[in-house]
């Protein structure tokens, strides 16, 4: 790595941990992103779930330079008629179950689930939130007071006060659904929760949560960031599990690859933003047009050469093969959203020194430091499962 970018990099760049991975990526193609020297890396992290449709897409790249060339930013967000923005926006309506079917654009998840939550209060006229233990929803204020206790508590201790009137219950627990009263204004949930290791919901959860919700007037919103744009199997979890939201999140791979975040719900809860009072909920670069163009053609192209209806195939084989190899406890999967659990966070990061020689990007989840992450571009072709679960293997045999 060139020694003064690095030194750069640590002095300019404000830093997130102690320890940043320090890769400097000159460029990337497909399921991979290469360094400066040329070393490849598998990408089993896709920046969280980000590029579904492979980096250096051709039809995303092509959709940028075009709307660049047109217009960029003109005005703050909901005030123009902007073809991209206009036209993404009803194709997800039209892709999504329940009526949902107004796209309130902002610029990341975090946003999403903050414009989520103040219309979940302003339309029920209700205070209490609920959410789920070992949920991550974003680093913003609202979206950190949701983060479900107790694990969530090394993240918010040092921020409190939060949002107050908040609590958490146990995902799939169907007895803990009766904390649900008329008090409450949402749930926040996650079909498949992420950062707790991807751990699927229970048969008939989701379905009772809906339930409960409806019996006592209460919204349910389904956090999509992670798992929206086929990362399941499904263009959206909620169409994989049967349960329609009164709102839905949606950011990460929404965008295609820029930023790019949202919310959904029925056209006449989202009107609730614009009267008592006006301007309910506004953002400068909300929905901006680039990033709408990139995410129209990404949507384009995941449907057009039907990517998401091989996703559960994928997942599949990716599961068989890594399966096989010593040490791994389980896989947990949805769709190409996988969780391999080694059992011990000592096992863990040294299969994180050895993924980073021997060319595999892969991370841990924030609240499972026993298991490590494959979430590549569902573009990711059989041969290239392959050649990087014999590399997982050969690590696994390592440790």
């Amino acid at each position: 790595m060139n020694d003064i970018l690095r030194k750069q990099f640590l002095m300019h760049v404000g830093q997130t941990s102690p320890s940043p991975m320090m890769i400097e990526v000159a460029r990337a193609e497909g399921t991979f992103f290469y360094t400066p020297e040329g070393k490849r890396y598998f990408d089993l992290v896709a920046g969280v779930s980000v590029n579904n449709v492979g980096h250096g897409n051709r039809k995303v790249i092509e959709a940028v330079q075009r709307q660049a060339a047109d217009y960029m930013h003109i005005m703050v967000y909901g005030e123009m008629i902007e073809r991209p923005q206009v036209e993404y926006a009803r194709r997800i309506a039209a892709l999504l179950p329940g009526g949902l079917d107004s796209v309130y654009f902002v610029n990341s998840g975090a946003e999403a689930v903050e414009g989520a939550l103040k219309l979940a209060k302003r339309h029920t006229r209700r205070t209490e939130m609920i959410s789920m233990r070992r949920a991550y929803h974003g680093s913003t204020h609202g979206a950190m007071s949701m983060m479900g206790a107790p694990e969530g508590e090394e993240w918010k201790a040092a921020f409190r006060p939060l949002l107050p009137d908040v609590r958490a219950i146990d995902y799939n627990s169907f007895e803990q659904l009766g904390l649900i009263t008329e008090r409450t204004a949402c749930v926040l949930c996650e079909p498949v929760q992420g950062e707790a290791g991807v751990r699927l919901p229970a048969p008939g959860y989701l379905q009772a949560l809906r339930k409960r919700c409806d019996e006592v007037g209460a919204m349910l919103i389904f956090d999509e960031i992670q798992t929206g744009l086929g990362r399941t199997g499904e263009m959206f979890a909620c169409l994989k599990y049967g349960v329609a939201p009164d709102i839905i999140c949606l950011a990460k791979a929404f965008g295609g690859g820029m930023p790019l975040g949202g919310f959904v719900a029925r056209h006449e809860v989202m009107s609730d933003l614009t009267t008592d009072p006006a301007l309910g909920h506004i953002t400068t670069f909300g929905g901006h047009p680039v990033s709408c163009a990139a995410a129209l053609a990404a949507l384009d192209y995941l449907v057009d050469n039907r990517i998401v209806e091989d996703v559960e195939r994928k997942g599949a084989l990716f599961e068989k093969l890594v399966s096989q190899c010593r040490g791994v406890e389980e896989v947990r999967r949805s769709g190409l959203l996988m969780a391999v659990e080694l059992g011990s966070s000592e096992k863990l990061y040294r299969i994180m020194s050895l993924f980073a020689r021997r060319g595999i990007m892969s991370d841990w989840f924030l609240y499972c430091d026993t298991a490590f992450r494959i979430s590549p571009p569902l573009t990711i072709a059989d041969e290239e499962i392959a050649e990087c679960c014999s590399i997982i293997e050969s690590c696994l045999d390592d440790l």
